[in-house]
């Protein structure tokens, strides 16, 4: 399966199931760890197990085996790792408190000026 059609799967299944505030963050240049986040809010800590447990569902069934799923337990925040993209599944009040998207978007920025050559 491509990347794209990956990230689509993806969106498409917590988009099925009502996510909040869906963003998907590009960071194959920042790390090795993955290619892109994808961060969603859940309105409770059932609806962000809903979420994470379609998005593995909906993977298995396209063919990609996760890596691992985090967190399922607390449904404050569940991290779903299917190796090119990791998704990430919290309630608003934990999604604020970490942050994730000023974390990664602001080091895409710095990275992006570091780029531009001296004149």
């Amino acid at each position: 399966m491509q990347i794209d059609e990956l990230i689509k799967l993806v969106e498409g299944a917590l988009e099925e199931l009502k996510a909040k505030d869906v963003l998907c963050i590009d960071v194959h240049e920042l790390t090795s760890v993955t290619d892109y986040m994808v961060i969603a809010s859940g309105t409770s800590s059932r609806h962000v197990s809903s979420l994470s447990d379609n998005v593995v569902e909906k993977a298995k069934a396209a063919g990609c085996q996760p890596l691992g799923v985090e967190g399922k337990d607390s449904g404050e925040w569940v991290l779903v790792d299917l190796g090119d993209i990791v998704v990430h599944v919290m309630q608003p009040a934990t999604r604020q408190f970490y942050d994730l998207e000023r974390l990664w978007q602001s080091a895409e920025s710095r990275r992006a000026q570091q780029q531009i050559p001296n004149e």
